[in-house]
């Protein structure tokens, strides 16, 4: 009897489990107009930043992403091996970024990607490599 009970708790934990793991949905909001990203997880706000997105004759693309791939040390192969740490890209060469030019974070400065701080980027690294098919990426004016 007592193990019957131990097997029923032990399931019905993980079944609360992957209860809680579904809804460990991230959202990535990024707004080109303020240079904010809002990140969600579960549908609560956990992180508001400062970013960069693409400065005057370089677009940040609007729309809605999932990641394609991921890339914990990169560097640009267009814009002079520039480093790219934390690369979330999401589509084609366009990607979410750590960047070293930290006191432009706030203003459009890019050539397209959205940088963020260098701490800041590893902690959505992470946070997407961990829910990768449930994270979503959207990017407005």
């Amino acid at each position: 009897m007592r193990n019957a009970l131990l097997a029923l708790f032990v399931l019905a934990l993980s079944l609360g489990a992957s209860v809680q793991n579904a809804d460990a949905r991230v959202r990535v909001h990024i707004d080109k107009s303020s240079q904010v990203m809002r990140v969600y997880v579960g549908g609560y706000l956990r992180h508001t930043w400062r970013v960069s997105t693409g400065r005057r004759g370089y677009n940040t693309p609007n729309g809605s992403y999932s990641p394609k791939r991921l890339a914990r040390r990169h560097y640009s192969s267009k814009y002079h091996g520039s480093p790219m740490p934390y690369s979330i890209f999401f589509r084609g060469g366009y990607a979410i970024h750590g960047s070293y030019a930290t006191k432009q974070l706030g203003r459009r400065a890019s050539h397209g990607c959205v940088r963020l701080h260098p701490s800041n980027a590893a902690r959505l690294y992470s946070l997407v490599r961990a829910n990768r098919a449930r994270t979503r990426i959207v990017i407005t004016n």
